[in-house]
């Protein structure tokens, strides 16, 4: 299995810079996009090797999530099951026969660490959120992508009601899972008890924060700054030390100049003065599975560049 992961900062900018070329050249399983910045039906791809999964903030123009894979996924989960925490399109999971696939954008605890109670709060969540689906428990209140009899997804019988032109309703489209963009509003959300299989995790994303001074250029004057304050490091231990794996720190030790995302100032990209906050991480389970893990800097397109892991699930 070969795993992409990639901030594309905007996905209808990258469009135009050959985000298709870029994703059908690596040929992964399963790609996942962070910061995507669109609503439902503001970008059309031409991948029809991939089912896509979408998530979107409320904001327009703001956050989102996006898993596209070869494979169809048995349900997916748009959430962590907190409404507050769920506004932004942070979360897309995917629940695979042999393990579920998390893709995630951790909100940024902002300058001078104005968001870092929300941030924690965060953490806290997400940690409990991938600790849960290992054990097969799954969140309630969450919007969540199931095929029916038909092949279709499953809707809210109230989907589209009011959400047309001066409050006109709208017909739902039926369609089956992972074809094209799907408003999560019209999904049926989970119910309180509800479980699955218990089986590893595997996520990926944005994880806005550098773990250790290796993981960044500039540790020194960045210490307490956000992305490298000691309250997003220990919380980072924490999801670290219930059970998961830094897939390329595991593979790579004592790298260092390995980054994935560099300011826009100061020709960082350029001079290489960048942070690794992009990475794939798996339950220890799966640590002895794990093949490569890669960070493409050669790929252009985003301040951020992929990520990637091969898997063996064999």
């Amino acid at each position: 299995m070969r795993m992409i992961s990639w901030n594309v900062n905007g996905l209808r900018a990258v469009l135009k810079k050959g985000f298709e070329d870029i994703v059908c050249q690596f040929d992964a399983d399963v790609v996942a996009l962070q910061e995507t910045k669109l609503q439902a039906g503001q970008a059309t791809l031409d991948l029809p090797q991939y089912r896509e999964f979408w998530s979107y903030a409320e904001k327009k123009g703001y956050s989102g999530t996006a898993v596209f894979t070869k494979e169809e996924p048995l349900q997916v989960l748009h959430g962590l099951g907190f409404s507050h925490l769920d506004n932004e399109g942070r979360i897309v999971a995917c629940e695979f026969p042999e393990y579920w696939f998390v893709c995630v954008y951790t909100p940024n605890a902002q300058n001078e660490l104005a968001r870092i109670d929300h941030r924690m709060e965060w953490d806290d969540a997400f940690r409990d959120f991938c600790k849960g689906l290992e054990e097969g428990v799954l969140p309630a209140g969450v919007p969540v992508e199931r095929a029916g009899a038909d092949g279709n997804v499953v809707l809210r019988p109230e989907a589209g009601r009011g959400e047309g032109k001066n409050g006109a309703d709208v017909v739902p489209e039926s369609a089956p899972m992972g074809d094209g963009h799907l408003p999560t509003q019209w999904l049926p959300l989970t119910q309180p008890g509800e479980s699955a299989q218990p089986k590893p995790v595997v996520m990926c994303g944005d994880f806005n924060v550098a773990h250790n001074e290796i993981d960044l250029k500039n540790p020194g004057p960045n210490r307490g700054n956000a992305g490298f304050s000691d309250e997003e490091r220990g919380k980072f231990d924490k999801l670290l030390d219930a059970g998961f794996t830094d897939t390329f720190r595991s593979t790579h030790p004592d790298l260092v100049g390995a980054y994935s995302w560099w300011s826009y100032r100061f020709n960082a990209r350029k001079n290489n003065a960048g942070w690794r906050i992009d990475y794939f991480l798996v339950s220890d389970a799966l640590a002895p599975r794990i093949q490569a893990a890669s960070i493409y800097n050669e790929v252009l397109g985003s301040d951020h560049c992929p990520v990637g892991l091969e898997l063996d699930l064999g």
